[in-house]
Parts: C-alpha cells; structure tokens; sequence
C-alpha cells in the first residue's frame, strides 16, 4: 500500500532529457542543483535520462565485482556498488529537500521502493522488496528471483540526489560485465523480458502518478503526448 500523499509537501519539478545524455555531465547538474536546493535557491526535481552503456560504482563497489569492463566505468558518490546503465532504462534522479519533508534516511529509501512499486503495479508486475537485497524484485518462480529496479542514493546537508533506475527495455547481456549491485546467484529483468511491451513515455508516465502518490505534487517541465492523463483515463487497465 503506498503512503498517503502528504498535502504540505513542495511542488517538486518533473523533467525529461531527450536522448542520452553523458554520465559526467547528469553527476555535475545533480550536484548543481543539491547544492542550489540546500541553499534555499531551487526547487527540487525529479530527472528522468537515458545514459550511454556505461558501469558505475558505487562508494561500497568490490573490485572484484567488475567482470569484463566493456563499457567506460564510472566511480560515483552514490551508495551501493556496481550497476549498469544503457538505453531502454530509465534513470530517475531524484533531489529532495528533507529538511522540509521528513529527516529520514531509511524513510527516504522505503518511499523510493513504494514508488517502484506503485509505478510496476500499473503494469500487473508485483515488484518486491527483499530484506537482504536492495532493490525492487520480482518472483519468477522455481526459487528464481530477478532485479527490475536499483537504488542508489547520496544525501549532503539532507538534499538527495542519484536515486533509481527502472529497466524497460534495456540489453540484458549488458549487466553480465558485472555483479550488479554485488548479489550472485540472482538475475536481472526488465518490463520487455517480462512480455510486457512499454514504451519508454508510458513508463515515465506511470512513475510520475505513483511518485505524487508517495512524495506529493509534480509539476512538468517536460510536455509529453503520452502524459500521465492517459493513466488516469485508465489506458493500462
């Protein structure tokens, strides 16, 4: 069940970079913006990008982790370790103000599982939490268990940023350069190898109604024909 929508919490802005955009150029506008935020001269956002196949590491990321660095490879201030990010995934950054909202470090994370959550069930896909995993999962039977989200936040004077990737429809094979996020013995997954046949506007759509459910408003920055009014007329019913 996702929480109740807090009806105090800031507008938070929603945009959408066209095509992909470099891993160096997302880290300098995020830290930008935290930054401008922290100081009281912005307003939060949520960035929803594409990025070129690339592996970054994460502050607890294990050498040993790293398999076949076919792609460039990227150390990175977020917490966790290796992931994966390429075309056909959507890489939400999220930089929130939790002073105002709630000081809550695993709060704050709980909430960004919610909205993976909320944003997956529009699609009939049940995505789990998993106690000693991070991560959004879905059960595939057999014992089998596949990733269809990561997270992986940083937090400085209580302004996050980095935040969530959700797979559409990536390259799978790409993940095998590495142990994602450091968890053997489990598999990756995406909407498409599902059978589930989303486009990537409809997938921002539906993580755009389920972040207002859980965070609060969102105004768009962003005008997309494939709008999150086609949910609310119910077009994935």
């Amino acid at each position: 069940m996702l929480p109740a929508t807090n009806p105090e919490a800031p507008t938070t802005e929603w945009l959408i970079h066209p095509g992909l955009l470099p891993y160096p150029e997302a880290v300098a506008a995020m830290e930008e913006r935290a930054d401008t935020i922290a100081a009281g001269r912005g307003a939060e956002r949520v960035w929803l990008v594409e990025h070129p196949p690339i592996y970054t590491a994460g502050t607890s990321a294990d050498a040993a982790d790293l398999l076949d660095a076919r792609f460039p490879v990227f150390n990175t201030g977020r917490g966790g370790q290796f992931t994966y990010h390429g075309p056909g995934q959507r890489v939400a950054y999220v930089m929130l103000d939790l002073k105002r909202r709630k000081p809550d470090v695993r709060a704050f994370v709980r909430d960004l599982e919610a909205w993976l959550i909320g944003a997956l069930a529009t699609f009939g896909v049940k995505g789990e939490r998993r106690a000693d995993r991070v991560g959004i999962w879905v059960d595939r039977g057999n014992g089998r268990e596949d990733k269809i989200a990561a997270i992986g936040v940083r937090i400085r004077h209580w302004v996050t940023y980095h935040g969530v990737a959700l797979n559409v429809a990536p390259d799978l094979s790409h993940f095998s350069g590495i142990v994602p996020c450091g968890v053997r013995g489990h598999g990756v997954t995406s909407l498409a190898d599902l059978g589930i046949g989303v486009s990537m506007a409809e997938a921002d759509a539906a993580l755009k109604l389920s972040f207002e459910k859980v965070f609060g408003r969102s105004a768009d920055l962003s005008p997309n024909p494939d709008s999150a009014d086609n949910l609310r007329r119910g077009q994935f019913n």
